[in-house]
């Protein structure tokens, strides 16, 4: 067989594997439906600690949790997978308002460095910037 064949036959076969892939939805995203969806899936790895309120995202990717601790929960999509990350005090390395309902919010794990966040309405993100701005305070004090 030429090489040229081949060549064409190895980039059809891929094309097709990555194209079957992705119709049988392999390269979905995860995402948040309900608030009740982000406490079941931030309980699974951090399953002790009492939620809260619940704050998801516009785009139903990311959530935000209140802790009974003071503390605050996010649980991020990321691919087809979710991030679950616990914040205390030491964690938010800034925090600013990024529009009227979005917040930026830099944490200090490289691991996710931060992201922006755009939430339904106005409160919403008021409150996760509070909850955040709380561990910013609480670091200051300690």
């Amino acid at each position: 067989m030429s090489l040229p064949v081949l060549a064409a036959l190895v980039v059809i076969g891929v094309g097709m594997i990555v194209a079957a892939i992705h119709f049988t939805g392999g390269s979905r995203g995860a995402s948040l439906d309900t608030p009740d969806a982000a406490r079941e899936r931030f309980a699974i790895d951090f399953p002790n600690l009492t939620i809260g309120r619940t704050h998801v995202t516009l785009d139903r990717r990311s959530a935000f949790l209140e802790l009974a601790d003071g503390r605050a929960g996010l649980v991020h999509a990321v691919g087809a997978k979710f991030l679950t990350r616990l914040y205390g005090p030491m964690d938010v390395a800034s925090l600013r308002r990024s529009g009227p309902s979005a917040i930026l919010i830099r944490f200090s794990d490289f691991t996710f460095p931060g992201a922006r966040f755009e939430f339904e309405n106005a409160a919403d993100a008021d409150r996760v910037a509070q909850l955040l701005s709380e561990t910013i305070e609480g670091r200051r004090a300690a």
